[in-house]
């Protein structure tokens, strides 16, 4: 998988360019079907995982311009001192990017998926794709979230819309704090948060009977202990001056950023999205026998000719080159 991820990777970049290289990455059906040509199952939430640790494997030890941190687990904790090793420029805006991007699908996505995979896919430039994954344990079945952010294709807002895709077979109701409905939302809270905390305690520790009575069951404002108010109380001494600022704060996580939002929908009328963002490939086989098992013979014949076609380009020799290119035309 490793050896055909990187010829495959060569090819991209030789023809096109990294951050050609890098939108592809952040495009749902292209990192699907890449996962099938490895070798993995289509439906499968291992597809990911391993199409990313091929990718990691295979990018990082050669320099072809795209180097790749994190993982699955407790891989993924380790992404900013692996950024910090690899990366050349913009090293700590491409930790930010990694960190925030997390916490917006853990805390502004609430859509009942638990993410256990982040990968950072950057650039000597510093363009940038984020490709992670979670899972629902009610339901078992997970969900992958795809960021991008090059010259071309630069992110504008972590906070309102900023996914090029999130893909999951499953489709529920989803509290989205980045949808374009939610943003007097989050202005609302930004508005609260700035206020004096004391004014919040009594929704936010169950002190006053108008939640219960006026909002639906599933709607009901979770009560808040006493390290929530505290974070609260440095948010308020920060004064944060825009949403993404008070979503970055070490400490507001899920329950905060839903507590504020509901306060702003109960008390303000702040309308708030409860849409699922979330949108809905073999050649060589796939690991589980289907449609046929794995055929690793064929698998490193395709490797070597794709080698020997980025030898022979690299000389000037691309009749193989441009005949992948009019294979196409067959499908």
């Amino acid at each position: 998988m490793v050896q055909l991820c990187r010829e495959i990777s060569k090819i991209i970049l030789l023809e096109y360019s990294v951050d050609q290289f890098l939108k592809r990455m952040s495009n749902p059906f292209f990192f699907q079907a890449l996962g099938c040509v490895l070798g993995f199952d289509w439906h499968s939430s291992g597809l990911t995982t391993t199409t990313c640790a091929a990718l990691k494997e295979a990018l990082n030890r050669e320099n072809l311009g795209v180097k790749v941190a994190g993982g699955k687990g407790s891989a993924s904790k380790k992404t900013p001192e692996e950024i910090r090793s690899l990366a050349t420029c913009d090293v700590e805006r491409l930790v930010y990017a990694s960190r925030l991007s997390a916490k917006v699908d853990n805390a502004l996505v609430q859509d009942g998926y638990q993410l256990y995979h982040h990968t950072i896919l950057f650039s000597e430039d510093g363009s940038w794709t984020v490709v992670q994954q979670g899972l629902n344990p009610e339901n078992g079945y997970a969900r992958r979230y795809h960021w991008l952010s090059t010259k071309e294709v630069k992110l504008e807002s972590f906070v309102e819309e900023p996914h090029q895709a999130i893909c999951c077979d499953r489709r529920g109701e989803t509290l989205d704090l980045t949808s374009k409905r939610s943003q007097e939302a989050r202005e609302v809270s930004l508005d609260l948060v700035k206020d004096d905390p004391k004014h919040l305690e009594k929704y936010l520790t169950g002190q006053t009977s108008l939640v219960e009575f006026h909002l639906p069951r599933s709607h009901l404002i979770p009560r808040m202990g006493e390290r929530c108010l505290r974070t609260l109380r440095r948010v308020y001494e920060a004064q944060p001056r825009t949403y993404e600022e008070l979503v970055s704060f070490r400490g507001v996580g899920p329950k905060t950023v839903r507590a504020l939002a509901l306060i702003s929908k109960l008390i303000y009328g702040a309308e708030l999205s409860w849409v699922d963002p979330a949108k809905y490939s073999f050649a060589h086989g796939g690991k589980d026998g289907i449609p046929y098992p794995v055929n690793i013979k064929l698998m490193e014949e395709s490797t070597q000719m794709l080698k020997q076609a980025i030898e022979e380009a690299k000389i000037g020799v691309k009749d193989k080159i441009n005949a992948l290119k009019r294979l196409e035309t067959l499908i």
